[in-house]
């Protein structure tokens, strides 16, 4: 049977010849002549199945024919003499790289479509993307020394740049300070070890971070945005790739609720926080000022000792994702002074109780409470400045007035029940 052919790769050309082609199909074995349209060429018989040929000059389009004892093929496989500018390359980045390959080098240039070929010396790389402007590649391995890397494309090949294999140690790490971040990144990250010079890439993952300086032991980096999961750290350097060492990105922290949004201005009560991603927290804010005696109950919930403050603040958790703001919920606190009492009308009042009494003052709105002698009276807060109460029963005698808000107790007045 004659040989059957299927297809040829690359299927056009430069009408000068010399593009190198892969011939795929069948019947190969013992073939004596390849032809382009009526043109023979020079080729080698890879196997049955394939043949690597260079075109001879020509135009237009022709029929790619394979010749064996058995016969010529008559497929309908054709390949195209087109007038395509050469690529051309402007830069090499990085230029240097271990010897053990796995780089990945970005050239830059002009006319880089379509590539067939990235080759550094005669070893071929692994193309990985293609523009016109850009190819990005995997170097493969290669001995110390320089090479030339070219580009091929149904264009031609293009002039060479100079990569440079470099026989080094491989890079060690040993620690990440620190070892957790937010997920938009943007945060410094040193990572120390041994053998770091020179640092091609420090990636999170898949994501490079850029690298702010780098040392033989330490390598501070602005760590790259990623989602909230463990990913691990690795740096490249001429002598290969580091072993990884896990960092973690974590998500910002959110306040929803407090336990309690008053309380007096000296501070030092315990207020319980309410939100989410709160497990890594290492600081609590109220206003700005840090609370104290932080602790972390659950994720969704911590307590801290309120600093002293004034006015209404927007309370804030950090953790290695972030400061939360005031976008959910009701993180808010109010700091209140402490209440003050100046007069009671009336003053005395029967044994029985009953009497509406006036409390006269100041930072009474948010009274929650008034006693007389330790007990406890109905009452209405009116004002900041007025607090109207129901006397309790009594013995007669002098007892204390004292009212409460969450800023603590008032000053005490004394009232007098009278015997009945």
């Amino acid at each position: 049977m004659a040989p059957v052919v299927t297809g040829v790769s690359p299927n056009q050309g430069a009408p000068g010849g010399n593009t190198d082609v892969t011939i795929t199909g069948s019947g190969f074995t013992g073939a004596t002549l390849v032809r382009f349209g009526p043109t023979p060429t020079n080729f080698v018989l890879v196997s049955d199945t394939q043949i690597t040929a260079r075109t001879p000059a020509g135009t237009g389009t022709v029929m790619v024919t394979v010749t064996a004892p058995t016969g010529t093929s008559t497929q309908n496989v054709f390949f195209t003499y087109t007038t395509v500018a050469a690529p051309v390359l402007t830069t090499l980045s990085p230029a240097t790289g271990p010897t053990s390959g796995g780089t990945v080098v970005t050239l830059s240039g002009m006319n880089l479509a379509g590539v067939t070929s990235v080759k550094f010396g005669v070893n071929s790389a692994t193309v990985l993307s293609n523009t016109a402007s850009q190819v990005v590649v995997i170097a493969p391995a290669g001995s110390p020394s320089s090479v030339a890397v070219t580009v091929t494309t149904v264009g031609g090949t293009s002039n060479a740049l100079v990569y440079t294999y470099v026989a080094g140690a491989v890079p060690v790490i040993s620690g990440l300070s620190p070892s957790s971040g937010p997920v938009p990144g943007g945060n410094l990250v040193t990572v120390t070890g041994s053998n770091l010079s020179g640092a091609i890439s420090v990636k999170f993952g898949n994501n490079p971070a850029t690298v702010l300086s780098n040392t033989a032991t330490q390598i501070v980096v602005s760590a790259p945005a990623g989602p909230p999961s463990v990913t691990t750290v690795t740096v490249t350097t001429a002598g290969g790739t580091s072993n990884p060492l896990p960092y973690f990105y974590v998500a910002a922290p959110t306040v929803n609720d407090l336990s309690a949004h008053l309380g007096p201005a000296t501070g030092g009560n315990t207020i319980a926080v309410f939100g989410s991603n709160l497990t890594l927290a290492t600081a609590v804010s109220f206003g700005g000022n840090p609370a104290t005696a932080v602790l972390v109950v659950s994720d969704s919930q911590l307590t801290a000792t309120a600093p002293p403050g004034a006015g209404t603040v927007v309370v804030t958790v950090t953790t290695p994702g972030g400061t939360s703001t005031a976008a959910t919920g009701n993180p808010y606190y109010t700091y209140l002074a402490a209440p003050v009492l100046t007069g009671l009308i009336p003053s005395h009042g029967p044994d029985l109780g009953g009497d509406a009494i006036v409390l006269g003052g100041s930072n009474l709105t948010y009274t929650d409470a008034v006693t007389f002698g330790g007990v406890p009276a109905s009452f209405a807060a009116v004002s900041d400045t007025q607090v109207v109460a129901t006397s309790p029963a009594g013995a007669p005698g002098t007892v204390n007035v004292v009212a409460h808000t969450p800023a603590g107790n008032s000053n005490a007045l004394p009232y007098v029940y009278d015997p009945s």
